[in-house]
């Protein structure tokens, strides 16, 4: 037998990975709208206790993936709702931040970076594989992110961009996706010119988009 000494999983872990097992049913329409959410019926699922699926769910309803009324309901909630038009306005807003702390930090492999991140992008539509757009798209946007080396802009963009990934899987999954293709092209084209009005407009529009293009 090794000699090591293996900690058990902590109770948090196991919040944590059952706040993202669902997150992510909730986001690829595994649970779709409405579906109801029982902590008994998840935890059979996913072989825990209640009390890890509980905190999950808190934490889903404060990222506004959960409808929850005491005593009453928990549920999916819908895919347009206040929290997500908020929740577009913040991420469209730093993105812009991003993008333009970006424009003079560029390099050549940022670009190079970006273009091989849309060119899997086009692929994965191309071949109907929406979780690898989502991907594709998020390698994408998370070099002007990194490249604007501000952590609390990308803390926020984490704890908001969920809320919208519902949005990005329908637009991903229709021929829409090929108007973000030419849009990535443009955003890149703009960064690599260093053209920050360009860069900043085309950035803008993609997140505007997302929810009048439906």
């Amino acid at each position: 037998m090794l000699d090591v000494s293996l900690s058990k999983i902590s109770r948090p872990l196991l919040r944590d990975e059952a706040y993202d097992r669902i997150r992510h049913a909730i986001v690829d329409g595994s649970l779709p709208p409405g579906a109801p959410l029982r902590d008994a019926d998840l935890a059979d699922q996913l072989g825990l206790s209640r009390a890890p699926i509980r905190q999950a769910l808190l934490r889903l309803a404060d990222d506004g993936l959960v409808d929850s009324k005491p005593q009453s309901y928990t549920r999916v909630s819908e895919v347009m709702s206040p929290d997500v038009i908020d929740a577009r306005e913040i991420v469209r807003l730093l993105h812009e931040f991003a993008v333009r702390q970006a424009v003079a930090k560029v390099g050549r492999d940022d670009v190079a970076a970006m273009r091989a991140a849309n060119d899997r992008f086009a692929a994965a539509i191309e071949a109907g594989d929406v979780a690898a757009a989502v991907k594709a798209d998020d390698e994408l946007h998370d070099v002007p992110v990194r490249l604007a080396g501000n952590a609390a802009v990308a803390a926020t963009l984490d704890r908001y961009t969920p809320l919208l990934r519902r949005l990005e899987h329908a637009r991903f999954s229709s021929a829409l996706a090929w108007n973000s293709v030419e849009r990535h092209t443009r955003l890149i084209d703009a960064l690599e010119k260093r053209d920050t009005d360009t860069a900043v407009s085309v950035i803008s529009t993609i997140w505007t988009d997302l929810l009048e293009d439906r």
